[in-house]
Parts: structure tokens; sequence; C-alpha cells
């Protein structure tokens, strides 16, 4: 079975159709358990997000803040494992139809086999990969295979990458590109988001992939500042916390449901 990097070609595009910007959602595999996390991540897509991203979880993460590694950590004591996550990104593409990526640091992958993963990533339906500390000149062996199985490489880059390695970012990856920044603390917010929009511009010269941004949007005004500048916004931690926070499971669900429907509001997907 091949990949999906179609499918999430396809829904990017839909959204630049429709005069509005792609949300993104991430949430991890295993949290709070399999089945819960399952739950959650479909609770995300029908409420209103074009396309989610499936952690995988990891012990020492490079990219992730505090609230992240608290849902890594408990889905790592439950006994998470690659065969969770491809079911989770199985069951909620099938339930839903929309594209799943899965975000994961390299090691898994290495130690997993890169055929291997590539192989039953796309057999569970996945759109493809995206890989933060997987430097681009390392890729070939990654790239042969995600491209063999229809999957996409998102790669990351941030306000310090240079136009140069932009370029060679850009020119390596498919899908989209996942342009990262930080909102930052009370204050900086502001020259923060003109950080990422000049970084979406930079970017957007070097390719014609859809730029895509995760700079710690928790809300719908927030949303929207960035859906005026971005082809997508990413929104995970907020989700998470959400689940974190809540009462209960059910409360959880119904909480992330809640909020991907405020950010499709804020992104422009509905009145």
């Amino acid at each position: 079975m091949s990949g999906n990097i179609h499918l999430l070609s396809e829904t990017l595009e839909q959204a630049k159709a429709e005069n509005r910007a792609a949300l993104i959602a991430y949430l991890p595999a295993g949290f709070p358990t399999v089945d819960g996390g399952i739950e959650a991540v479909k609770a995300v897509l029908d409420g209103g997000a074009d396309v989610v991203e499936v952690g995988l979880p990891h012990s020492d993460p490079v990219l992730d803040g505090p609230v992240i590694q608290t849902a890594d950590d408990i889905a790592l004591r439950g006994g998470v494992r690659i065969a969770d996550v491809m079911r989770t990104v199985r069951e909620a593409h099938e339930a839903t139809g929309k594209p799943v990526l899965v975000m994961t640091y390299w090691n898994p992958i290495d130690r997993y086999g890169v055929e291997r993963f590539t192989a039953e990533l796309a057999d569970a339906g996945g759109a493809g990969c995206i890989l933060p500390d997987l430097p681009v000149q390392e890729s070939a062996l990654w790239r042969e295979h995600a491209d063999k199985h229809g999957l996409a490489t998102v790669f990351v880059v941030a306000p310090s990458s240079r136009d140069e390695r932009l370029a060679t970012i850009t020119e390596a990856g498919s899908g989209f590109v996942y342009a990262a920044s930080l909102m930052g603390v009370t204050g900086t917010r502001e020259s923060v988001g003109e950080e990422a929009a000049d970084l979406v511009r930079r970017t957007r010269a070097t390719s014609g992939l859809p730029v895509c941004v995760g700079l710690g949007v928790s809300n719908a005004a927030q949303a929207a500042e960035v859906a005026g500048f971005a082809d997508g916004v990413i929104v995970g931690s907020a989700f998470v916390k959400r689940m974190l926070d809540a009462d209960d499971h059910a409360a959880g669900i119904a909480a992330v449901r809640e909020l991907a429907g405020e950010l499709a509001r804020g992104v422009g997907r509905v009145p």
C-alpha cells in the first residue's frame, strides 16, 4: 500500500483554494493511553483540524517543551511502542479520511529500520514524517524509502536558518516545510511573530512547497495572526495541555474537540 503524500498535498491545496490556512494539530501517541490517544486524535480531526501529526514519544526530545514532555513521559511509562503509533495513524486516518503524519526523532527509526518503518507507515495510510533532528545531508536513505512508499519528508527550518540552508532543506523536502518558531515570553510575541513571518517569506523564496508554522499558537486570535502569513498553522502544546488539565478523560476529549473548532475558526475554515 502506498502512503498518502498526495492526500496531504491535496488537503493543503484545498485550504489555499478556500483562501485560508490549514489547521495542523499535534498529539502524541499513547497519551493518556493508546486507546485514549486514538480517541483524542479522532476528536481533533472531527473538531476541525485538516491534518494531524501523531508524535512518537521520545525520552530525550530536543524540540518539545515541558507540556509535550509530560505527555510523552505518561505514554512511555504506559509502554507505548512503534506498533501503537502505527495503529494510531491507521485508525485516525480510516475513521476520518484525513492525512495523518508521524513526528519523530531519528533514533527510533534508525533502531527500528528505515525500510520497515516506511513500509509500515505507508501500510497504515500515513501521509509522511516530520523529522526535526535528521540533517538533510544525512537523509538520503530515509528519502529513498519514503519516496518508494509515497510518504512526505517534512524538514524543520528555523529563524536562524540562512537562505542558502533554507534552499538545501526545501529542495530535499516534500509535503510541506515546517517553520519552527516560538511565541516567547510575555512582551516578545510581536517581534517573534515578525520573525516567523520573515522566515515564511524567505522559505517561500526557495520553494513552491507550502510553509506551515509551529509558533506556540494556543488560541483562535493567534491562529488568525499566523494564518495571515502562513499556509498552515501547527498547534500541539495547547491540545496536550487541554488533555492534561481536564478532570477526566471524557472532559479532555471534549476539550480538544472544542479547541480544534475554535482554531478552525481562527484560520478561517469556518465562519
